[in-house]
């Protein structure tokens, strides 16, 4: 059996016995920088200063005293007012209060009776006429060219009868068809036709009166 034997390279060995001693050196200076205050000041300066406040712890409200009541004023005692006594005349006009309230409907009242009137005076009317005293009637000239052609017939004339008789104006209410017959009539009752004139009461007066004036061939 063979046995074999490793021995360490010296320049192996130095290698790790520097690297220890320069771990020490580490510590050592770690330790000595703590023991002086160095590294309180090494921070300082890297973290700036670090500013501190103490809060204020506040008290619990519920620790507070309730506030006090509020103060009310004591209202003055009443006083009652003085009593004023003013007389008020009474109206004694009509009262619209209902006294009494039935199911009947009320009676219409009769209505007045019209005072009569005044009887108005009658006037008595007489119309005119062709008969009586200071009449005069005439027959007109018949016109020859109606003669010949044979025309007749009966015209009415409307006249206004003045208060002395006398014809005023005459107008055709009635044409007997012919004109020149109507004409004829027409100007023999204004130039010799007289009336008894109309009357009211007896006294004379002008009004109107129709009169009838007729024409024949065998006349």
């Amino acid at each position: 059996m063979a046995y074999s034997y490793s021995i360490d390279d010296p320049a192996k060995n130095s290698k790790r016995m520097a690297a220890f001693t320069l771990v020490v050196i580490i510590h050592v200076l770690f330790v000595w920088v703590l023991a002086s205050g160095l590294g309180k000041k090494v921070v300082e300066v890297v973290m700036g200063p670090v500013e501190t406040r103490l809060i204020e712890e506040l008290p619990d409200e519920e620790d507070k005293p309730p506030p006090p009541p509020p103060e009310i004023e004591t209202p003055p005692p009443y006083v009652p007012p003085p009593e004023i006594s003013i007389d008020i005349p009474v109206d004694t006009g009509p009262t619209t209060a209902i006294s009494n309230v039935t199911s009947e409907r009320p009676v219409a009242a009769p209505p007045p009776v019209a005072a009569p009137k005044p009887v108005e005076r009658q006037v008595v009317k007489t119309p005119p006429s062709t008969q009586g005293r200071g009449a005069r009637i005439t027959q007109p000239e018949y016109p020859p060219a109606s003669r010949r052609a044979g025309e007749e017939g009966t015209v009415q004339l409307q006249v206004f009868v003045q208060e002395n008789g006398r014809a005023g104006e005459v107008k055709v209410a009635r044409s007997s068809g012919f004109p020149k017959l109507d004409e004829a009539a027409i100007n023999e009752v204004k130039r010799n036709w007289r009336f008894v004139p109309g009357k009211e009461d007896g006294k004379p007066v002008s009004m109107w009166h129709t009169f009838a004036v007729t024409f024949r061939l065998t006349d």
